[in-house]
């Protein structure tokens, strides 16, 4: 499901949309871009490549053709001033960009994002099962997000 989710979403995003992808370790936040990023690849005619997680390169980006992709991971920065030096800040207004432990963000946190947090399933009865909670300000993604959610 969530995969499905992901690849419904990547079609109906344009650059300068910032998504938060908030979560323990396991919760479900690679995989959900992961499969974003290849979905929308496909869409674009784009080759299809590996999208590897982020954790230890930071950032890994991706041309699609009509957009460009920045999947970030901030978990191993320490301050929100190294941010700015992976160029971050500029690309939330140029590029979709997916980003992994939005927390790390501080101040510099994209007001207009979608916040996607990512739970594991707490009673252990099904542990491939995730919860996903959605929230935004920006009145742009409740026409994005139409028929996408459910209350």
């Amino acid at each position: 499901m969530t995969a499905a989710l992901a690849a419904e979403l990547a079609g109906r995003l344009t650059a300068g949309d910032v998504i938060l992808l908030s979560g323990p370790i396991g919760a479900g936040k690679t995989h959900f871009a992961r499969h974003l990023i290849q979905a929308r690849l496909l869409m674009d005619n784009a080759p299809v490549e590996d999208v590897p997680s982020p954790t230890f390169t930071l950032v890994q980006t991706y041309d699609t053709g009509s957009a460009e992709i920045w999947h970030a991971d901030l978990y191993r920065l320490t301050h929100p001033d190294e941010i700015e030096e992976l160029g971050l800040i500029d690309a939330f207004e140029s590029s979709i960009c997916l980003v992994e432990w939005p927390d790390r963000l501080g101040d510099l946190r994209p007001e207009g994002a979608l916040s996607l947090d990512f739970s594991t399933n707490p009673d252990d009865t099904n542990p491939d099962l995730r919860r996903l909670n959605a929230s935004w300000s920006d009145p742009r993604w409740t026409e994005v997000l139409e028929g996408l959610l459910d209350d």
